[in-house]
């Protein structure tokens, strides 16, 4: 059967087609991720790459425009399994699809960008990025540990930065692996020693740029939690500036490289210098300052001194002491003079009243009360001893022994005396004290 074309059929060139086609798969599909199988890898000499991308029932042809394949940091190998980002496309002149690929990646390090994903926003919801637990960098730091391979680049920077920047402050280096299965581990283990070694204020954890492969330990999930629970604040220049791990996020500071966190670190010493010259010269003010007051009070306390010089005193007691003898001197002759006036007007007296015929008078009248006093005590002595008399008399009267001699008695029990019978009971101890003695009885 044939079949004619008719008047209004139209004819489609193999350019259209291809052209439509291209069209139709360029905006139907776009850009998508591939994974599969490098094969038939060629890279001319303009730059670009040519490849095939299989797997085990089918492949497809791809291109990596020259543009695009030099950000990359690696070249792809034949046999290698890897993760493209490609745009569908058809390549008009042979009538055959291809990807027009953007960027590649290892299939591997596809999975681990997905695990490290997930570790971060799950360490992320838990807290252990909040700005809250960072703890402050020492300013400046007295002792740093560095954390890090003995033999890697990232310590020669760290330690030039530091010998320019502030050679005085002491470095301690704790090596470990920074890359490797056990590298984690060792850089835990490292974290320990800091913690006994107990000098250090403030620790970097540094390492050179490397693949993700390279820079996985320090996306280790208990690695990052012993960094959350240091007690010391932690600095990391981990790669380049376009490299982030989990341990940056944990950190209490992120540098971009080793150098930039030996930098953040460490004071200037050129800095640390202009601040001495500038507290230098503000001292220097301040003693000169200080010097003139106290040459100032110097000079108070030297012409104090002149006025408290013993020299001084003793000149003023000399002069003192010259008024003072002339004073008394002229005090002793007025006083003199006048006990003369005195002693001349007492003679006189003495001689006009002659003291010896008061003095016979005195002594008649003295044998007279001499006299009358004799007979006042005998007379007292009489009215004593009757009074006496009386007194005795009543005191025999009432004595109780006379009692005791017309034959009472006195009963005490326990030193005390006993009035009444109810004071007594039966077995009583008591002492009976009558006229010429005393003895004890026992109550029945």
């Amino acid at each position: 059967m044939k079949t004619k074309r008719s008047a209004n059929d139209a004819v489609w060139t193999v350019s259209a087609l291809n052209f439509e086609v291209k069209t139709i798969l360029s905006e139907g599909i776009g850009s998508l991720w591939i994974e599969g199988e490098i094969s038939n890898f060629v890279k001319p000499a303009s730059g670009h790459w040519y490849f095939t991308l299989k797997d085990e029932k089918a492949q497809c042809r791809a291109a990596m425009f020259k543009g695009r394949n030099n950000r990359m940091g690696f070249t792809p190998q034949n046999g290698q399994s890897v993760l493209v980002k490609a745009q569908v496309t058809l390549y008009e002149a042979r009538g055959e699809y291809q990807l027009i690929v953007d960027h590649i990646e290892d299939a591997g390090v596809g999975e681990l960008k997905r695990r490290y994903e997930q570790l971060k926003n799950q360490l992320d919801k838990e807290g252990l990025f909040a700005a809250s637990r960072k703890k402050p960098l020492p300013d400046p730091p007295q002792h740093i540990g560095i954390i890090t391979s003995p033999t890697g680049a990232a310590i020669r920077d760290a330690l030039s930065v530091i010998r320019r920047r502030a050679p005085h402050i002491p470095v301690t280096l704790f090596p470990t692996m920074v890359q490797g299965e056990q590298a984690a581990e060792q850089i835990r283990n490292s974290l320990a020693q800091v913690k006994r070694f107990q000098n250090c204020d403030v620790v970097l954890m540094i390492r050179g740029g490397g693949s993700l492969e390279d820079m996985w330990c320090f996306n280790d999930e208990a690695l990052v939690r012993d960094m959350a629970e240091f007690p010391l604040p932690i600095v990391t220049g981990i790669g380049h500036e376009i490299d982030f791990t989990i341990a940056d996020f944990v950190a209490d500071f992120r540098a971009p490289t080793p150098s930039v966190a030996a930098e953040t670190i460490t004071p200037d010493c050129q800095d640390l210098m202009q601040l001495i010259d500038e507290r230098l010269s503000r001292l220097v003010v301040q003693m000169q300052l200080r010097l003139n007051k106290e040459r100032e009070r110097s000079s108070q306390l030297e012409r104090h001194l002149n006025n408290l010089h013993p020299q001084r005193q003793f000149e003023q007691l000399k002069q003192r002491l010259r008024y003072a003898r002339e004073g008394l001197i002229n005090q002793m002759t007025g006083r003199l003079s006048h006990d003369k006036a005195q002693l001349l007007l007492c003679q006189t007296g003495f001689f006009q009243h002659n003291p010896l015929g008061t003095i016979k008078q005195h002594q008649k009248n003295i044998e007279q009360l001499g006299y009358k006093n004799a007979q006042a005590v005998k007379q007292s002595l009489l009215v004593a001893r009757h009074q006496l008399a009386l007194q005795a008399k009543t005191l025999d009267t009432l004595s109780p022994l006379k009692t005791l001699s017309r034959g009472f008695a006195t009963i005490e029990k326990k030193g005390k005396l006993v009035t009444s019978v109810a004071q007594l009971e039966k077995n009583d101890e008591v002492k009976i004290t009558l006229n010429d003695g005393n003895r004890q009885a026992t109550i029945l």
